[in-house]
This record gives C-alpha cells, sequence and structure tokens, in this order.
C-alpha cells in the first residue's frame, strides 16, 4: 500500500517463473506408510470423508500420493489439503508443499467431499496397498456440510463478518487524496482498515496516533475524536481494523522478543482505540515463524473475534513456499482474509502456470487468486485487492465492472476471460481496495459499484 503517488518497480514475469517453478514438487518416495479412511459425516445423497495417512518407518517420508477408485454413480466434489487428478473413476490425491514430508511416527490428513453412495476401493499409496483402517463404529453426522468446508479441525474464526465484504484503507497521513475524518467513510465498506501502525524503537513493538498533517488538513482532528469516530463506525455494523506497515513501513518480527512486542503492542492499540483487529501489509519482508508465534499470541489475548487479514503484494502469493504465503497457511485456522494486491506488479503466472497473464484483466485477477484457493486457503479466506482509481496505484487500475467480472467467474463461473478456474468458490470473501479515500477521490465509482454486486454472490 501506498502513502504517496511514488510507484513500484514492475517485477517481470521471468523472475516469477524461476518462483514458480518451485511451486510445487513430488519428491522421491520412502517405505513405510499407510493410510486409514473414515467418513466423517454423511446425509444421504453425499458424505465427507478423510484419509490419515501415517508413517510407519523408521525415516521420513518425502511426498505422498494416494489412489482409490470410486463405483459408477459416486464422484469428488470439494477437496482440501492434497492436489487431485482423475481419470473417469479413478482419483490420486497428491501431497501440497507444506504436507508431503511425514517424520517417522508422524501423520498427516487430507479430506474430500463426495456425491453418491460409494466408498473408496483398492486404495493404493505410494504406489503399494494402504493397508490398515476400518470406517468408524459409530454413525457419522447427518448434517450436510457447507459448500466448500474448511480443513479439518479448522473452524472459520467467529468475527462477525457478512459472508462476502468490502474492505477499503483509511488514509492516516495526508496526500493528494481527500482527507477524511473516520466517520465520514462511506456506508458501503464493511470493514474499514487504518493505515497504518508504524515501528518503533523497540524491535517488534509499533505505535499508532492520528497524524499531525491529517490533523491539520481536517481543521484539527485529534486522538478523541479518533477514538469515537471509531465507536461510530462500530456502532452502524462496520469492523475497524489496525494496519501494519505500508510501502515504508519498517516493522520487523524477527526472534522470540519481537513477536511479544509485537503482540503486547498491537493489543494494547485494540484496548486503546477499540480496532477489532490487525491487519498486515509489511512489503519490506516478513518472518513466518515468528509474525505466526505473534498473531496466535495477539489472539490469546483478545479471542476468537480477532481479526486478522493480510495485504500481501503479488509476488508475494505465487508461491506457497514464500514466507507470506507460508504465514497465511501456518495459521489459517485464525486467519480471516487475505487480499493480494493485484496491482503495481507487471505480468504474473496463474494457477495453471502456463502463461504470464498481464495485470489489468479478468484473467490476471481470476488465475492469480486461483493460486491461493488452490493451495489451502478456504475461499472465505481469500478477496481480491484493487486500486479505487486513478492515482490510487501506478499499474493494475481496473474499472469496478472487472472486478465485479472477475467475482463472478471465481463464485459462479460466468463472465470470465479466456483463463477458467478448475472449479468455482462461492464462498469467496470479496473485495478490497486502495484506498477509501482516493475512491472518494474517483467519485466513489469502487464502492457503489463493487459493493452491491457482492450481495448477488452465492
Amino acid at each position: 500500500m501506498k502513502r504517496s503517488r511514488s510507484l513500484v518497480l514492475s517485477l517481470v514475469a521471468a523472475v516469477v517463473a524461476t518462483l514458480g517453478a518451485a511451486w510445487v514438487s513430488l519428491p522421491a518416495f520412502a517405505a513405510g506408510p499407510s493410510a486409514t479412511f473414515v467418513k466423517t459425516a454423511d446425509w444421504g445423497t453425499g458424505w465427507e470423508g478423510k484419509y490419515t495417512i501415517t508413517n510407519g518407518g523408521g525415516s521420513t517420508i518425502n511426498g505422498w500420493n494416494l489412489t482409490f477408485e470410486f463405483p459408477a454413480g459416486t464422484s469428488v466434489g470439494t477437496y482440501w489439503d492434497a492436489l487431485l487428478t482423475s481419470s473417469g473413476q479413478r482419483h490420486t490425491f497428491t501431497n501440497r508443499s507444506w504436507n508431503g514430508s511425514i517424520a517417522p511416527g508422524a501423520s498427516v490428513s487430507f479430506g474430500f467431499l463426495a456425491t453418491g453412495s460409494g466408498v473408496p476401493r483398492n486404495c493404493t499409496l505410494n504406489g503399494a496397498s494402504c493397508g490398515g483402517g476400518t470406517p468408524p463404529t459409530t454413525p457419522p453426522p447427518t448434517t450436510p456440510p457447507p459448500t466448500t468446508p474448511p480443513p479439518p479441525t479448522t473452524p472459520p474464526p467467529t468475527s462477525g463478518l457478512p459472508k462476502h465484504v468490502l474492505t477499503g484503507y483509511w488514509h492516516n497521513f495526508d496526500n493528494p487524496a481527500v482527507e477524511l475524518r473516520l466517520r465520514d467513510v462511506p456506508s458501503e465498506y464493511d470493514v474499514i482498515a487504518v493505515a497504518f501502525a508504524d515501528a518503533t524503537a523497540t524491535p517488534g513493538a509499533v505505535s499508532f496516533a492520528v497524524d499531525p498533517g491529517l490533523s491539520a488538513s481536517l481543521g484539527g482532528y485529534t486522538d478523541a475524536d479518533f477514538r469515537a469516530d471509531v465507536q461510530t463506525l462500530r456502532s452502524r455494523g462496520k469492523k475497524v481494523i489496525i494496519s501494519v506497515g505500508g510501502e515504508t513501513g519498517r516493522v520487523a518480527v524477527n526472534d522470540a522478543a519481537s513477536a511479544v512486542a509485537f503482540a503486547d503492542s498491537v493489543h494494547a492499540l485494540i484496548g486503546r482505540y477499540g480496532f477489532d483487529g490487525v491487519d498486515i501489509d509489511l512489503e519490506n519482508g516478513l518472518n513466518p515463524t515468528y509474525m505466526g508465534q505473534a498473531l496466535r499470541s495477539l489472539r490469546a489475548k483478545v479471542g476468537a473475534n480477532l481479526i486478522i487479514t493480510m495485504a500481501p503484494q503479488t509476488i508475494d502469493m505465487q508461491s506457497p513456499q514464500g514466507s507470506y504465503f507460508k504465514l497465511a497457511l501456518d495459521i489459517r485456522d485464525i486467519l480471516t482474509v487475505v487480499h493480494t494486491q493485484f496491482y503495481n506488479s507487471g505480468a504474473m503466472l496463474g494457477c495453471d502456470r502456463n502463461a504470464a497473464y498481464p495485470q489489468g484483466t479478468v484473467n490476471f485477477i481470476v488465475a492469480l487468486t486461483c493460486i491461493q484457493l488452490e493451495a489451502g486457503l478456504r475461499p472465505d479466506q481469500v478477496a481480491l485487492g484493487l486500486p479505487a482509481g486513478p492515482g490510487a496505484a501506478g499499474g493494475g487500475i481496473v474499472p469496478p465492472s472487472v472486478v465485479n467480472a472477475a467475482l463472478d467467474c471465481l463464485t459462479k463461473g460466468t463472465n470470465c476471460g479466456s483463463f477458467r478456474p478448475p472449479r468455482t468458490y462461492p464462498g469467496l470473501r470479496g473485495a478490497m481496495t486502495w484506498s477509501v479515500n482516493w475512491d472518494v477521490s474517483n467519485g466513489n465509482g469502487f464502492a457503489r459499484t463493487v459493493k452491491p454486486h457482492l450481495a448477488t454472490l452465492p
């Protein structure tokens, strides 16, 4: 995110192709695994199943694939924590990048939905019989799961948000966009991210106060005014979160002490100003291990209603091995939503890994969003981040109608360009824009076009 009109250097597709080459690998297999299947839910016309793969050998397994057949009339639907290829009634599930390594005695699992009454048969794991495992002796639940279930043991955070939301960033600084008091954010926005909390002299710690330049531009705007405005927006049913970082942000959480400092300082800001959560917008790198620790500590302090969002740059979400992507996957049990900045990037590879799609197109938005959806994030954890019009970004600005078309393609399979995702994602969370101020400067076209369209999504 930008505090001024300064542009980010475009990243060329050749660099991305290099990253993409390491996106998914299939290492050599080791002996000793077994797999157990259970039905975890059954509602008559379909069911939910789970395979658990256990390493019973003495050395680490570095990659797995599990194949089974369904009888005619039974088919696989949504799945999670694995990659799937199918040939007729034969289905092969392969590890994702983060769960291919299984230490001796350890287990990993993946799940899927099926329609029909058949169950898996002729199961093989790494080419050998799966062996072991029987269905549970007690009847499974009979309530159908949601259309796109979360990964097992990963309930969505109870943040109180609508199914589809519009998020906008509010400037706590003075730049060429229109300056606004927080209470004057247009009503279309469901989540308002306050930009930004800044680093302090203590590693990991952040602080926030109303910017003096903004206060002067507004004829006097105090911390007390801001705190009252946060409560005003919350009384209107809005969520207000504090964003950490931005283009010039230098917040660094690189060890256990800085993780504690981050959690403690953000918790203090939540208590002082009444924020509903935190947004991670670090454009200068992050350590997923210690930032993950910090966010888990913060959630333990605040509770399950804490909103945690992330605003990575496009390059940050090209590969699950990247630090930002890894953080999102590591904390997906407490993560609310990732709204990637689909701009200022140049051409990028999509989830088909076959072409570099030019930014500012439906293909670009859909193909890059597909990476996150196919690599382990739930649809409700993914949103589209686009600029609010002229002045807001150096590249990738699109008419709001293009954002709506991308939403349609991803959720309903309509209004797609030449790229079509492998499936639809009805639970897609919504859209984000940088920024509220630039949207107001440009006549509110983004919010007034995209917000009503969110109500038409499944």
